[in-house]
């Protein structure tokens, strides 16, 4: 997946809004970040913390957590090695999540 088509897929969902700077843009739903772009490569996906285990067991190479968000509700997505379909699972969660 890429950049553009993360944005694509992102802006596709009803009430998501793009958001940040042109380096780092990021998708809300009624101003609840939904994901960003970290870097070329890496995503902040803002996930339920009861659905992040099963997101990092299932596609260990496409998910990350670092120690600074261990305590949030989010995950790192690798674009460089990602699952396109794990990618846009993730978001969803996020989006649902962002829904309440």
């Amino acid at each position: 997946m890429t950049p553009d088509e993360l944005g694509r897929y992102a802006e596709s969902l009803p009430q998501v809004k793009r958001k940040g700077t042109a380096l780092r843009p990021a998708w809300y739903v009624h101003d609840r970040l939904v994901v960003r772009l970290q870097d070329q490569n890496t995503l902040v996906i803002r996930v339920p913390l009861n659905k992040r285990e099963a997101l990092l067991e299932s596609y260990p190479d496409s998910f990350g957590v670092p120690p600074r968000m261990e305590a949030h509700h989010k995950v790192e997505a690798y674009l460089d090695r990602a699952q396109p379909g794990a990618v846009r699972m993730a978001i969803d969660l996020a989006w649902e999540m962002q829904q309440g």
